[in-house]
């Protein structure tokens, strides 16, 4: 059988989602967990990869097993798995389903704190000088122009294609903070933090609009801004 599980994380411990040698991940926890409490060795699949210190709202992943779950089973991996991951649910899915394959967009979250403010340390990148929203709204909404994001992207990446349709992009102003949502059908590697890194050179008043436009056209992630800090990213959203 093939199970889809949803959860959410805290990426502050871990070193991403996927395992790596040496390294605390998010998957290599569940996976042990799963393994210790049910005797089931399981492989799960992610939605994607989310960086060192990225936070995820939303999670799913799939995994195969002759092991039948039920909600009894998530409660108990709860109790037992770090305060820093949450399972909402580990369901029966159909037999192909590809947690991420099948996915049809994500949406991202970042957190800009204007406000000093020690209960959003690790939650949000706090910059102390003033950003012009207005500009930085106008250069977000250049990005439904463009398809090919390799000026946004890691370096040395083993995709075939840096092409991503932009759905959605837009900034949220509250009291004390700024969020950037950005909807895609697909991310690079590091995308969102180098845009969002970009944009705030654009309220800096450091580039211009017509600036950040051709640093997308030089397809050169050398032309563009330094990353934002991982710690105000989160994968908000998956839509199958």
């Amino acid at each position: 059988m093939r199970y889809k599980i949803e959860l959410s994380y805290n990426g502050r411990d871990f070193h991403g989602w996927q395992k790596q040698p040496n390294a605390a991940s998010v998957q290599q926890t569940i996976e042990e967990a799963i393994s210790l409490i049910f005797k089931d060795k399981i492989d799960l699949t992610g939605c994607g990869r989310t960086d060192t210190g990225v936070h995820a709202k939303q999670y799913i992943a799939h995994f195969d097993s002759e092991f039948e779950y039920n909600s009894k089973h998530t409660e108990k991996l709860n109790r037992y798995l770090p305060d820093s991951i949450s399972i909402f649910s580990i369901k029966e899915t159909y037999p192909d389903f590809h947690a991420r394959f099948d996915a049809k967009s994500r949406t991202y979250e970042y957190v800009i704190a204007t406000e000093k403010n020690p209960f959003t340390i690790g939650f949000s990148w706090y910059i102390p000088w003033e950003l012009d929203i207005n500009l930085m709204k106008e250069a977000a909404d250049k990005l439904y122009n463009y398809n090919d994001f390799t000026s946004f992207s890691k370096l040395h990446t083993d995709v075939k294609t840096n092409n991503c349709r932009i759905i959605d992009v837009k900034f949220i102003e509250e009291k004390g903070r700024i969020l950037f949502m950005i909807t895609a059908d697909r991310f690079l590697r590091n995308m969102v933090r180098a845009i969002v890194g970009t944009l705030t050179d654009v309220g800096k008043k450091k580039i211009n609009v017509n600036d950040f436009c051709k640093i997308i056209e030089n397809k050169d992630r050398g032309f563009a801004g330094k990353s934002a800090p991982a710690e105000g990213l989160f994968l908000l959203n998956i839509e199958y």
